[in-house]
């Protein structure tokens, strides 16, 4: 079952020349193919997980470029989406909470997929690229921008349909809460399984047309609540899950903001009963399940012969904590919560099966995906493109990756992981040194020795901040009085840089 909403906006296709996209057709250029699990972290095969199966994503890493330091800017569903679509900041978009539609705030933006639609290609959208509540959204448009798309499939499944089966931590409490369930039936009924079924159709009508087309699947695993068929949690054996422990007094060792960000979800604190195994055999389970969906559509991609000529993207939209720093799900600062899995293939990538140890922002697959795909870059758009660490995986196009939460900002680099709470940091701050410290259990910045180090980090952190704030050029922004939600404000952008 999935709902379509077919919408061919003529008016807002027409090419954009003021924000600098060329007039061209798309016949020789590639096409590109999207995909985005949601609240997916780096637990997968290709990450080096020991116990994970993901053999499609790993294959299509294979023959492509695996970013391993790739970040989201914001660790919740609505602000992380609405950055990367626009290739805008939070700060910019000025979207830092859910159920958000972007042109609230930025109503002039051309997004990602707008680009394409600008050129001539059709721009599709199956499942999830704007924030949806799930489940309560499912089968719906949620949050989307319907600007974006020349049409758009929702599809809708059986899990949607039996939450009267699903446990949860809060009885009738799902999209937030740790929830999950071995359901029964195939693979097909569910919502991932029927978008994938979707998703397939569209590329072999594009493969018999011959038209070119951004084609954004969004799956709505491994979200909670976590609901796979019963075979992809037999993988997963409640006695080879491992739960991570944290030392007593650990807490104190972390300032406020960060304390806070782990500890919000109460009843998510200290899960005793197995409840945790529980938990950790169910996501895994959501992964493996959301991994053989893409698998489906990755193999259309390949008969239809549209892998040739077709630019692959997969990631997620922030990463995920299963228990590292005593804390569940997202919205935090640290690494569990900020870095995503990324993997780019197809025409123009070089690099084929490396890793590239580049830092990378989610702000970057715009800017990427217009020179891959020939087009000239906007000049609002504030991320770099990736493409030199596609041709040559030692290439370093950024220094540092940006990533905020509630009042917290944090850079990662390659070696360090570095946070400031407050303004200008008089919350507290953290620093990592992942060469000795992976999980971030161990703050350095009150060692003397690492003063230097703090003070470096903290300059870059500051700069990273001021530029990320700067408002966009040629953009409007309204901020909102949320109790009235009428614009107080629409700042005069800059000049243009």
């Amino acid at each position: 079952m999935f709902r379509c909403d077919c919408r061919f906006l003529v008016l807002i296709g027409v090419v954009l020349t003021s924000i600098g996209v060329a007039p061209a057709t798309a016949a020789d250029r590639p096409n590109v193919l999207f995909l985005i699990c949601d609240d997916l972290n780096c637990d997968i095969g290709c990450y080096g997980h020991p116990l994970v199966k993901t053999p499609n994503i790993d294959r299509l890493a294979a023959r492509g470029v695996r970013f391993e330091h790739a970040y989201c800017q914001y660790p919740l569903c609505g602000p992380s989406r609405a950055s990367f679509m626009t290739g805008l900041y939070p700060d910019q978009t000025l979207i830092h909470r859910n159920s958000v539609y972007i042109r609230e705030h930025v109503p002039n933006v051309n997004t990602m997929s707008q680009m394409f639609r600008d050129v001539r290609y059709t721009a599709g959208r199956v499942g999830k690229i704007y924030h949806y509540n799930v489940p309560k959204h499912i089968g719906t448009s949620g949050h989307d921008d319907p600007y974006s798309w020349n049409f758009t499939i929702n599809p809708e499944g059986r899990d949607v349909h039996e939450e009267d089966k699903i446990f949860s931590l809060v009885p009738g409490s799902f999209g937030g809460t740790l929830s999950w369930l071995a359901a029964d039936g195939t693979d097909a009924e569910q919502t991932d399984g029927i978008a994938a079924i979707e998703a397939s159709n569209v590329l072999k009508r594009h493969a018999a047309s011959g038209d070119p087309f951004f084609l954004a699947v969004g799956l709505y695993r491994p979200h909670t609540p976590y609901v796979a068929p019963k075979k992809y949690f037999a993988m997963y054996p409640i006695e080879k899950i491992s739960v991570p422990t944290v030392p007593a007094g650990y807490l104190d060792t972390i300032p406020a903001g960060a304390r806070t960000s782990v500890t919000r979800k109460r009843q998510q604190k200290k899960l005793v009963g197995g409840l945790a195994e529980q938990a950790i055999q169910a996501y895994y389970a959501s992964i493996t399940f959301a991994d053989a969906q893409l698998g489906k559509i990755l193999r259309t991609l390949d008969d239809t012969g549209l892998a040739k000529n077709t630019i692959v993207v997969f990631t997620s939209d922030h990463g995920y904590h299963m228990g590292e720093h005593g804390h569940y799900q997202k919205t935090t600062l640290f690494e569990n919560a900020a870095h995503v899995p990324l993997v780019i293939a197809g025409p123009g990538v070089e690099a084929i099966g490396q890793t590239a140890a580049t830092p990378a922002e989610m702000v970057d697959f715009y800017p990427t995906l217009a020179e891959l795909s020939g087009l000239d870059i906007p000049g609002f758009l504030p991320g770099v493109s990736l493409l030199p660490a596609l041709k040559d995986a030692s290439a370093r196009p950024r220094k540092s990756a940006l990533t905020q939460y509630s009042n917290g900002y944090s850079i990662r680099t390659v070696r360090y992981r570095y946070t400031e709470w407050g303004e200008d940091g008089d919350g507290g701050n953290e620093l990592y040194d992942h060469q000795s410290d992976p999980a971030e259990m161990h703050n350095l910045s009150g060692v003397e020795e690492q003063a230097n180090i703090v003070a470096k980090l903290s300059d870059m952190l500051r700069a990273r901040v001021a530029q990320a704030k700067q408002p966009p050029t040629g953009l409007k922004q309204n901020v909102f009085d949320n109790k009235r939600r009428v614009p107080q404000n629409s700042p005069k952008p800059p000049a243009a840089r």
